[in-house]
Formats: structure tokens, C-alpha cells, sequence
């Protein structure tokens, strides 16, 4: 059998594989195919003729004839073409001459009006579906009028949308009792009563429906800034310029609990609305997280650098916003207990926050601006301005009604959506009370958001309702569309 096997020499097996080696790598695969000229010219006119069909008749700049359309010399001196690169010239596609002027006149007062106007109007449309091509839709039309060229830039400009009409709101009732000037306010949520802190250093609770005082609480010795009633409890927590935080007990009207920390006056307060979490807002530039039951100090909030002069609490994130003397508002992380963004558009000392009932927004008050702004990073959404004094407090209902309260004694209510002011209220102050007595220090919806109490300097509480009887046609909005003024500041 071996020798049925035909021997080679070793020349002979190179030689076969050199030859094999060869034939293997002789083609390449990834060189591209050779063009073939005839089909090039068929695609060419093709495309030529689908995409460019309604402007072969336009004419052409010389530099790109000279550069795309390579002409035999003896028509150069043409100024239209109706062929493309590699396009074969026919007895359809000949190079067309330029008519003489006097070929023009004859021919354009040959041309009927109607047929002369469509040959406009073909012609125009030719020149946008260019200009299109060329610079996009967003670009300047150019429009030739009397051979001059005018660039004409269209662009929508926002308008302020139509306000929501809101019936105005009048004076209901007027409260007296307190003996110094009336700090702050907070609505019971059965809607039965109210209660008041003031610079006498006691804690009032009144009757909502009638007016009449139920209570005195006494054991601050000093001005108290700060009362919230629970949705959770029957607690009441207040708070003041003795640095106390305390936790009464409405069962038998004492305080149950204190919450030491703070190193200066406090300045506010406010309830978690789903778990057991009191946060304070201080003077000593902080605000304390505190575990109501354990009195126990949880988080304590630093970062900003001056006075703390309002909290808010809410059930999403973020769960505390604060604002400081220092123009900044701070949204926290209640689970870290550090600042989550840090918003500094405002240039005056921040008094106020306020959270909208409804939407995931809220609005803050400032000497220089009311700002709304857009959890949960802040992002600024449109400046209210008009009330043009110390802004000392917010209040906002779900019929879209901000209310701004001030140091001089002005209230400005406004169309949340819109920012329109709608009404100012400048009531008088108590017969006996100084005229420089007149300052809003705080304000409130009840839980009916049928009535507004505002806490006053001439030491009286002030109810205001709306008007039922007023109507739109009453009351007509003076609204005037104009061009929406933004700040991004």
C-alpha cells in the first residue's frame, strides 16, 4: 500500500503549497466593487430627477457651474442647466440658452395676468423650498422686495395666560385679647377652633365660629413665635424667644414635655404630616429635628449661615424645607440629615415658605420677590412681584389663592397659576392702636379654606371671608395680555 503512495520532493510540496497560499488571498473580500459608469449615470439621473425636479429651471451660481457642471467650452457663457454630474446629455436635456431681454418683454406680456401670476407664485415656492433646503426651517425667509433683500425673523413670544377669577375677600371679624403684638397662628384640624401666640407671652385659643376666647395657656417668658396643633394628637406644640420648645397637652392644658437644644430664640416650627417629627427653626442658625415621644434631638440641620426664620414640613421628598436670613432656602434630606439642594435666587432675608395643597410646588417670600418654585430640586418657576415691602408670611388654598402678608400692614392676594394680584388689602388698625402699628406677622386658611385669620401688630386677630355676593361681571379682572417678563433670578 505505501508504495501506491507517489513520492513528491520537498520542492515539489512547497511549490503546491505557495500555490494553494496564492489562490487563497488572491481576492480581496473587502476591497469595494469597481463602479460601473453606466449605472452611476442611471442613479444620478434618477435622484436628479426626484429631488431636484422642481428647481432645474432656477439658475446657478458661476463658481458652482464652473466647480459641478464641467460644460465644453463652447457653452460656457450659459447661465442655465438642466442636467447633473455624469447625467448624458439628449436631444430633452440640451443645455438651454438664456433669452434675451427683449425675448423676456415679449414673452411676459404674451403671458395672460392669471398664468403670468401662477408662473410667480411657482417661482416663489421654488425659492422658499431653497432657502429651506439651505438653512432649515428655523432660519430667516429671505423676501425680495424691489430687488433689495430683507430678513424678516418670526418668533412666537409667550403671552401671560388669562388669570382664574377668585371672588375678593373682605373683613369678617376682628379679635381682641392679646396685649402684645400677635406672632402667629394655627387652625385646629376639626375646624372647631384656633389658637394664637403673641409677644405677651401666652397662648390663646378661640372659638373659629364665633370669636370668643376658650382658653389661656401661660408658661413662656417671652414672646412666642411659633404654635402647630397635631393631626396625630391631641397635642399643641409652641415655641419662642425663651429658646423653649413645648409639647401641651390640650386633656389637661400643661406641658408634658420640653425639648432642650437650641442656643437662641426659635423662631418657628412644624409638624411631620405622617410620622412623629417636630422641626424647629432657630436664630442660632439651625433648625432640630426632634422625635416627639423621646424628646430626643434626631437631626440637627446646619448650613445655613444666619437666622432660620421658617420650616416646612412634607410627607415627600424633600421632607423639610427651610429659609434663612441669608437669602438661601435649603430642601433637606430628613433620613441623612443634610441638605439635598441649596436655592439662592433671592437677595433679601427669606421669611416664608409656603407648601401648595395640591400640587408638588411651593412659594417663598422675600423683601426683593415672591418666588414659586417646582420640587424636588428647586427648579424656579416664576417671580410675583408688586408687593413691594417686608413679606412676613404665605398662606395658599387649593383654589389657587396665595395670600402674601407684610410688615407695613398690606395683604396681596394672587392667582397662583398665573401670578396675578387680584386684590390688596390695607385694613385699618385698632381704634387706640399707634398708625405705625400695622404689620401682618402671620396668616391662614382654615381647614374650609372658607375663612382667612391674619395675626396682626395692633395685638388683634383679623377674619376675612369671601364676598358670595360678587361676581365676575362685578368684579371683572383687569387683565391686559402682555409679553410674560420671567426673571431668572
Amino acid at each position: 500500500l505505501l508504495q501506491d503512495v507517489q513520492k513528491h520532493s520537498v520542492h515539489t510540496l512547497v511549490f503546491r503549497s505557495l500555490k494553494r497560499t496564492h489562490d487563497m488571498f488572491v481576492s480581496d473580500h473587502a476591497k469595494s466593487i469597481a463602479k460601473d459608469d453606466q449605472s452611476h449615470k442611471l442613479k444620478l439621473g434618477v435622484k436628479l430627477k426626484a429631488d431636484y425636479s422642481a428647481v432645474l429651471h432656477m439658475p446657478i451660481l458661476k463658481e458652482v457651474k464652473d466647480r459641478v457642471y464641467q460644460q465644453p467650452s463652447s457653452v460656457q457663457d450659459l447661465s442655465y442647466a438642466q442636467t447633473g454630474e455624469g447625467l448624458a446629455l439628449t436631444a430633452d436635456t440640451k443645455v438651454h440658452r438664456n433669452p434675451s431681454e427683449a425675448g423676456v418683454h415679449s414673452m411676459a406680456l404674451a403671458l395672460p395676468p392669471s398664468q403670468a401670476k401662477q408662473e410667480a407664485i411657482r417661482t416663489a415656492a421654488s425659492v422658499t423650498d431653497i432657502h429651506r433646503h439651505i438653512g432649515g426651517a428655523e432660519r430667516a425667509s429671505s423676501i425680495m422686495e424691489g430687488g433689495t433683500t430683507r430678513n424678516s425673523l418670526v418668533r412666537k413670544v409667550p403671552t401671560i395666560p388669562k388669570p382664574q377669577w377668585h371672588p375678593p375677600w373682605k373683613l369678617f371679624r376682628v379679635i381682641s385679647g392679646h396685649l402684645g403684638w400677635v406672632r402667629s397662628i394655627a387652625v385646629e384640624p376639626g375646624n372647631q377652633w384656633f389658637v394664637t401666640g403673641s409677644a405677651d407671652r401666652t397662648i390663646k385659643i378661640w372659638d373659629l365660629s364665633s370669636g370668643k376666647l376658650k382658653l389661656s395657656l401661660t408658661g413662656h417668658i417671652s414672646t412666642v413665635r411659633g404654635v402647630a396643633v397635631s393631626h396625630r394628637s391631641p397635642y399643641l406644640f409652641s415655641c419662642g424667644e425663651d429658646k423653649q420648645v413645648k409639647c401641651w397637652d390640650l386633656e389637661y392644658n400643661k406641658v408634658i414635655r420640653h425639648y432642650h437644644g437650641h442656643l437662641s430664640a426659635v423662631y418657628g416650627l412644624d409638624l411631620h404630616p405622617t410620622i412623629d417629627v417636630l422641626v424647629t427653626c432657630s436664630r442660632d442658625a439651625t433648625a432640630r429635628v426632634w422625635d416627639i415621644r423621646t424628646k430626643a434631638n434626631a437631626h440637627t440641620l446646619t448650613g445655613h449661615t444666619n437666622t432660620v426664620a421658617t420650616v416646612r414640613c412634607q410627607a415627600a421628598e424633600p421632607q423639610i424645607i427651610t429659609g434663612s436670613h441669608d437669602s438661601t432656602i435649603r430642601l433637606w434630606d430628613l433620613i441623612a440629615g443634610k441638605t439635598r439642594a441649596t436655592l439662592t435666587n433671592h437677595k433679601k432675608s427669606v421669611r416664608s415658605v409656603v407648601l401648595h395643597p395640591q400640587q408638588y410646588t411651593f412659594a417663598s417670600g422675600s423683601a426683593d420677590n415672591i418666588k414659586q418654585w417646582m420640587f424636588p430640586d428647586g427648579n424656579f418657576i416664576q417671580n410675583l412681584s408688586g408687593h413691594n415691602a417686608i413679606i412676613n408670611t404665605l398662606a395658599v388654598n387649593s383654589n389657587g389663592v396665595l395670600v402674601s402678608g407684610a410688615d407695613n400692614g398690606t395683604i396681596h392676594l394672587w392667582d397662583w397659576r398665573t401670578g396675578y394680584n387680584f386684590q390688596r388689602i390695607h385694613a385699618a388698625v385698632q381704634p387706640g392702636s399707634l398708625d405705625s402699628e400695622s404689620g401682618i406677622f402671620a396668616c391662614v386658611f382654615d381647614s374650609s379654606e372658607s375663612r382667612l385669620i391674619t395675626a396682626e401688630a395692633d395685638k388683634t386677630i383679623k377674619v376675612y371671608a369671601e364676598d358670595n355676593m360678587a361676581t365676575e361681571e362685578s368684579h371683572p379682572v383687569n387683565w391686559k395680555p402682555e409679553i410674560l417678563k420671567r426673571k431668572r433670578f
